[in-house]
Order: structure tokens, then C-alpha cells, then sequence
């Protein structure tokens, strides 16, 4: 289907080819506007805001660029970020101050003993690193990177796959990577005692080749290589669960009478959540149903900033949080291996019936119901993201961030790039127009609302119009941008970052 526009017909897959290579959003939610003070209507475009490179390439850049700006604004501070104490967290950060909600029921405490003990240091008010000072005279305060891996499920080939998969413990590494997050949060709990100090950190989860969840993070200041190592060995997490080692519905699934889940032949009640975690309290010779630690692989690196080695790690830490785990190592607009796809969907069948928390669905194939249950379970299909062949176990956030890492949250990070592109424009005497100007708080004389918002669905014609639309007004600003920074020249670090779309 074309669309004819303004000179040669222009088809809705030119548009989106062009939207491609100028970097402008190919999915935007299309919204019809009607203005009550002019009565005209019009069709406003609204990034999809994906972070997803299979999905928008474009809108996944722009995320991939804010983090990038979010990493590097935390990693080498020399001053304390503001602390502002909240109970509400951003979608990226994790109160990694407060101890996992596992289970309170009395349980010892004492460590395993096949775990070494963790060194205990007086500790520092502080999150900055430490100044160094050389003979000369000169300072610094060096920051690390660090990549911690998981343990070895079995020999793999050189492209990533088991060499026996009849061997391979796919039950093991999928239950790593269900619960690779609390294992990574136990981690900073302990480096913060061991180092002394509030140690911060910006953290990507990525999956290695062979599609084993690991750790990249840019640590604020320098801890001994010895101390990290000693924590690595000593941290492990144990998941006191009921077990859930062989599944008691195979063919046939309870089912809701109303109030609880039933044995759909017997009628007998299962347990609920807590009367399970009861009989585990109850029995001595319980042992948690899984033990997880990381591997003997921890590498550690210095940097210092500014520095072409820190950007380089920047780069590295943010390459491949646009890409879907199942597809971190297949190139661009190929086809994976029949022997990678073979080993992703053994990994995925294992994953779909594990449980991944407490409220999972998966728990009625133990013969257990899930906490705070409800009508519509079903086991095999759990609604969290982590059972989902594209996410591969690694359903919770690709990215972690401590609360103090840059005294911001991401969506101030982005008001800040914004800020500086309209700086700019201002200075050079050019005005922005405001990202308010259709906002629904915008109202007329008698306090009514002046623009109202209706849901289209746009035919290839509108679409093409309004993507073409869309390009040449980020030309127009990219222009204006371009003056304004010859002619006023600000922040170099800010002001090279490509200006938003507007409104």
C-alpha cells in the first residue's frame, strides 16, 4: 500500500527504511489530537520507547545511549551524591540495603560450613573511592570494573553449546539463572562489609556464550583484589523452599473450588504457602531446595577516569543490554545455528515448569499452592517474563544500579539531556518548543481541558506521513542544535548526545 505525499509516492516501508538510517523511532504510538480551541484535528507520534534492538533500533539506541550517561555519571564521583531515603524505587534500582524477604521463620543462621568466613573491617561513611597520591605529588582515586561468572554445568564447544547434552545440567543452570539476581544482591551485601566503606556499583546481567547468566559492574573506588576474591567464595544463596525435585501433576492439574486448589480427582485441599514453609521449619533434617555460588572466574581491572580505558568499559558494560538474551550472539539479520537453537529450546523447556518465586504458577505441579493463590493458575504458565524463551530465566532487571550510585534516578537522567539541548538552543537564541504544548494539563478560559487525546489506528498512509513528518522535524532540531553548539559551545560530554524527539 503507497501513500502519496508531497512529490513522488512514498510507501510505508520507505518511510520506515528512512526512519531507520536517521534514527528516528519505526513503532511510534500513533494518538489522535483533537484542539478544542482551534478545532483541528491531528495525528501525534509517540515513541514506543523500546529497549529492544529487534524491536525499534532506534528508541533501543536511546536507551542504551541513557544508561551509558547513567554509568558514567556514578562511576568516578569525587563528591557524595545526595541520598534521598524512599520506599519507592525506580524500575531499576534495588534496595540492596535491606535483607532479602526469603523466609522469617526461625531457621539458623550460622554459615555453611562449606563456605569460608567473611572478613569484617570497621566501616566508613562513605561511597566515594579513596585519593591515592603518588611520590610526585600527584592524585587519584581509581574505580574498578568487575565481571563475576557462574560455575561450569558442563563441558561446551566453542559455540557455546554442551559437548554431551544428555550429560549437561540444564536443571542446574536454569535455576541459576531464575535466581541469579539474589545471588548477585547477597554479593554486595557482603563486599560492603568486607571493604568497609558503601560501596557502589552500576551492574549489567548479560548471558555468556554458552547462555549462562554473568555479571559486568563498575565499582566505585578500589577494593583489594584479595578481599573481592575472598568475598566471591565466601557468598552463596540458599532458597529454603519446599522441594520441588519430582513433579506430583504430570497429566492431569489441580484445580479452584472457589477458595483453594484442589486434588481434581480426590478433592483433598493442597497445602498453602505457609503450611508448607511450616512442615520445612518443623523438620530437622531439612535442607534448603537449592544452593547456588558464583565461579572461580572473577575478573578485576583498575581504571581511572578520564580516560580512553573507562569509556571503552562504559561501552563494553551497555553493548548488549538492546539484544534479547536468546539472541545476545547471533549477528545481525542471521540465523543461529541449528545445534544453538537446539540447546535454547532445551534450556527453555527446563526453565518452564521450574518455579521462579513464591506466587509462581509452577508450584501447583509440586502439589503445592502458591503464596497469595488464585483462580486462573496454571502450571507452564506463569505470566513472569523469566519462563519466556526470549528472556531464557533472566526475567527481572538487565541492569543494577545502587541508590546512591549517581544520586539520580533514570528518568532525571534524561531530563538532564534535555536540559542541555534546550540550554543550548536558548543561549543561541533559538526557543525549543515545549513538550507540554499537547500535554492534557494544558486548559482553556473556563478550566476544561484544551487538547483530548483519542486512541487511531493509522492505515500505511498515515503512517508514512507521519514518520516523514517525524524525520524532518529531528532534522529541523538537529540543525538548530548544530548552530547553537558553533555558536555557544557547552558541556562537551552532554552536549554531542543527540537532542530528544520533540514533544
Amino acid at each position: 500500500m503507497t501513500s502519496v505525499l508531497d512529490g513522488p509516492v512514498i510507501t510505508a516501508d520507505m518511510a520506515r527504511e528512512l526512519a531507520l538510517s536517521q534514527k528516528v523511532c519505526i513503532r511510534p504510538l500513533l494518538r489522535r489530537v483533537h484542539d478544542r480551541a482551534t478545532d483541528t484535528e491531528d495525528v501525534v507520534a509517540l515513541p514506543c520507547g523500546s529497549t529492544r534492538e529487534a524491536v525499534c533500533p532506534p528508541c533501543a539506541h536511546k536507551a542504551r545511549i541513557l544508561r551509558m550517561q547513567q554509568c558514567t555519571e556514578g562511576w568516578h564521583r569525587t563528591d557524595e551524591p545526595e541520598y534521598r531515603p524512599t520506599r519507592q524505587l525506580d524500575e531499576d534500582q534495588v534496595d540492596e540495603d535491606q535483607p532479602d524477604n526469603e523466609d522469617r521463620r526461625v531457621r539458623s543462621t550460622r554459615r555453611r560450613q562449606d563456605a569460608p568466613d567473611l572478613p569484617r573491617v570497621p566501616q566508613e561513611d562513605r561511597t566515594v573511592g579513596r585519593v591515592f597520591a603518588t611520590a610526585d605529588g600527584r592524585e587519584y582515586r581509581p574505580s574498578m570494573f568487575l565481571t563475576l561468572t557462574m560455575p561450569s554445568y558442563g563441558a561446551v564447544t566453542s559455540a557455546g553449546v554442551p559437548a554431551d547434552p544428555a550429560h549437561y545440567n540444564y536443571r542446574r543452570q536454569a535455576l541459576d539463572a531464575l535466581h541469579f539476581a539474589r545471588l548477585v544482591d547477597r554479593f554486595w551485601q557482603n563486599l560492603r562489609r568486607a571493604a568497609g566503606y558503601k560501596v557502589q556499583y552500576f551492574g549489567a546481567v548479560e548471558p555468556q556464550r554458552r547462555l549462562v547468566p554473568h555479571l559486568h559492574a563498575a565499582v566505585r573506588g578500589a577494593i583489594p583484589r584479595a578481599t573481592i576474591r575472598q568475598v566471591v567464595a565466601a557468598t552463596y544463596l540458599q532458597l529454603w523452599w519446599p522441594s520441588f525435585d519430582r513433579p506430583v501433576y504430570v497429566h492431569r492439574v489441580p484445580v479452584w473450588d472457589g477458595e483453594s486448589y484442589v486434588d481434581a480427582d480426590t478433592g483433598e485441599v493442597l497445602p498453602t504457602w505457609d503450611q508448607a514453609l511450616d512442615r520445612l521449619a518443623a523438620d530437622p533434617a531439612a535442607k534448603p531446595a537449592h544452593v547456588m555460588r558464583f565461579g572461580r572466574q572473577v575478573d578485576m581491572a583498575g581504571t581511572i577516569a578520564p580516560s580512553e580505558d573507562a569509556d571503552r568499559a562504559v561501552r563494553y558494560l551497555t553493548k548488549y543490554l538492546t539484544k534479547a538474551v536468546a539472541d545476545t550472539h547471533t549477528e545481525p539479520d542471521s540465523e543461529p545455528e541449528p545445534v544453538v537453537e537446539a540447546h535454547v529450546d532445551r534450556l527453555h523447556a527446563e526453565l518452564r515448569y521450574l518455579p521462579c518465586s513464591e506466587r509462581c504458577a509452577n508450584w501447583l505441579r509440586y502439589g503445592v499452592q502458591p503464596d497469595q493463590a488464585g483462580p486462573g493458575l496454571t502450571p507452564g504458565r506463569c505470566p513472569s517474563k523469566a519462563h519466556d524463551r526470549e528472556h531464557l530465566g533472566l526475567g527481572g532487571r538487565r541492569v543494577l544500579v545502587s541508590r546512591q550510585w549517581s544520586g539520580k534516578r533514570l528518568a532525571e537522567h534524561k531530563a538532564d539531556r534535555s536540559t542541555v539541548v534546550r540550554e543550548a538552543l536558548l543561549a543561541a537564541g533559538i526557543v525549543a518548543p515545549e513538550t507540554e504544548r499537547l500535554a492534557a494539563a494544558v486548559t482553556l478560559a473556563d478550566g476544561s481541558p484544551r487538547f483530548v487525546w483519542t486512541d487511531t489506528r493509522p492505515d500505511a498512509r498515515t503512517y508514512a506521513r507521519v514518520l516523514l513528518a517525524s524525520i524532518a522535524e529531528r532534522h529541523k532540531w538537529r540543525d538548530q542544535y548544530e548552530a547553537a553548539k558553533a555558536a555557544a559551545p557547552v558541556d562537551k560530554r552532554s552536549a554531542t548526545t543527540p537532542p530528544p524527539d520533540p514533544g
